[in-house]
């Protein structure tokens, strides 16, 4: 019955509207699946079971994904009834009053939580390895991190615990797990998914983006599809398709004019194996028809990380003054991480002005940049300029403190672009190295077009297909 978890989410409702797999075999199937990799990956650090067997007596029998089990992240998305940690000691005892609204429609949907997922602090860094929960593990490689923030996230679909595991994304949390576990992660236009109803723009303004990681370019269209749409009162409402984006998956994209770039905005040392990547699906697209050019936006982005660190502090400082109000708990050093508290420290010494002139300054960047797309369909680049990192490389009881802060800001940095300008940027798994790890690239689209991305992913998922490689320890 764990071979269920093998399949696909479109796979999986199938064989449940069919009636060939009961909604309880199904969710069992995922609940062995966790029992069994669970232990070598720590990817789900609350199970549970006993709320799913009881969201199985809630289905209707009508819902389009009736039994298909999901996990959440333990960030952001409120279940309610469960507990909430965000990998912080800080949350202990909380729990959700209600439910957020994208975990509200998933549950409409039918999608059954099988469990949380591990994080980060707070989703403060590009791994997931947090004091509480202790760090998750890449399914590739037990020794190197399966990313961050979502790490757990893309672990456990990497490792077939479940299909479909949902992830956010601030300065690219959805897509740095989906590089280094070989799976697609989206991070949509900002507003396409829902906040609230106790996130907008407190969320890094206008930063973060909630959606999942899976196997396949179609369901993560599928899951946009039963997502997308402004809630009531939502400050960002981009204009919404003119079809179904799963729809977009196996339409021909006509020929795109695609810049590709091995180099970001800003100077980073890049690897060679992710240089050569990006080099290689260039190619691939020129072969699929596309008119292919090496470019990237040409705009003063000196500043971008000074600026995108302020935003990130503002943040963590709403953040923690937001939780300790709701918890009456004042933030004390024993109920952080080193780093965290650090971070907290930092946000204190910010005023109002500094958080405004760094936005101001972002949005100025965003302005420079959207020219760009108005000459160029995509924008193609390695999704990280790291293949898959150790356990650790982030540590600052392990690296020199300059030097693990150096890491941390630079992991992010073909990321995040697309976080400050608020357009679409897929992850997809379409390279890996000669040690056998997966090379994640990124595809950047316009502001709401994400069906052109959709497009251009599901020829090259069907031009360089990825479906069959699994991890040895899956």
């Amino acid at each position: 019955m764990t071979d269920l978890m093998r399949l696909g989410v479109a796979e999986q409702a199938r064989l449940l509207r069919r009636g060939e797999v009961s909604p309880a075999e199904m969710v069992d199937a995922a609940i062995a699946a966790i029992e069994r990799q669970n232990p070598a990956l720590n990817a789900v650090v609350q199970p549970m079971y006993d709320v799913a067997r009881r969201a199985l007596r809630d289905l209707r029998g009508d819902e389009p994904y009736g039994g298909v089990p999901l996990l959440l992240k333990d960030m952001c998305a409120e279940y309610g009834g469960t507990p909430l940690r965000e990998g912080s000691r800080f949350l202990d005892g909380y729990v959700s009053p209600h439910d957020s609204e994208l975990v509200a429609r998933l549950r409409r949907a039918g999608f059954i939580v099988v469990g949380k997922t591990n994080t980060p602090e707070f989703a403060s860094k590009p791994t997931t390895e947090s004091e509480l929960y202790g760090p998750a593990r890449n399914p590739w490689d037990l020794t190197r991190s399966p990313g961050g923030s979502s790490g757990g996230a893309g672990a456990a679909v990497a490792a077939g615990m479940v299909a479909v595991a949902h992830a956010n994304d601030g300065g690219g949390s959805t897509r740095i797990p989906a590089s280094v576990c070989g799976l697609v992660g989206l991070k949509a236009t900002r507003g396409r998914n829902p906040l609230g109803p106790d996130l907008g723009d407190a969320g890094g303004a206008g930063l973060i983006s909630e959606h999942v990681v899976t196997r396949s370019v179609l369901d993560t269209a599928l899951l946009l599809d039963v997502t997308a749409g402004p809630d009531l009162g939502a400050p960002h409402f981009p204009p919404p398709p003119r079809r179904a984006w799963a729809a977009e998956v196996g339409t021909a994209p006509g020929r795109l004019r695609i810049a590709f770039s091995d180099e970001c905005l800003t100077p980073t040392t890049v690897h060679p194996d992710c240089r050569r990547a990006v080099r290689d699906i260039a190619a691939l697209c020129a072969d699929l028809g596309h008119e292919v050019v090496e470019a990237k936006p040409e705009v003063d982005a000196s500043r971008f990380n000074e600026h995108f660190t302020t935003l990130w502090l503002g943040m963590v400082g709403w953040m923690i003054r937001d939780w300790s109000q709701r918890l009456e708990r004042e933030p004390a050093p024993e109920y952080f991480e080193r780093h965290t508290w650090k971070m907290i420290q930092y946000a204190g010494e910010l005023k109002a002005a500094d958080f405004l002139l760094a936005l101001a300054a972002l949005q100025k960047l965003t302005r420079d940049i959207a020219p760009f797309f108005t000459h160029h369909d995509v924008w193609l680049t390695p999704t990280l300029p790291e293949p898959p990192v150790p356990l650790g490389w982030f540590d600052y009881d392990r690296a020199a403190p300059h030097q693990a802060t150096e890491r941390m800001e630079r992991f992010p940095r073909f990321t995040a672009i697309a976080n400050v300008t608020g357009q679409p940027a897929m992850s997809l798994p379409l390279c890996w190295n000669e040690a056998g790890l997966p090379i994640g690239i990124q595809i950047m689209g316009r502001f709401a077009d994400e069906a052109t991305l959709f497009r251009l992913a599901g020829q090259l998922e069907a031009a360089r297909p990825w479906a069959q490689r699994w991890p040895r320890s899956a």
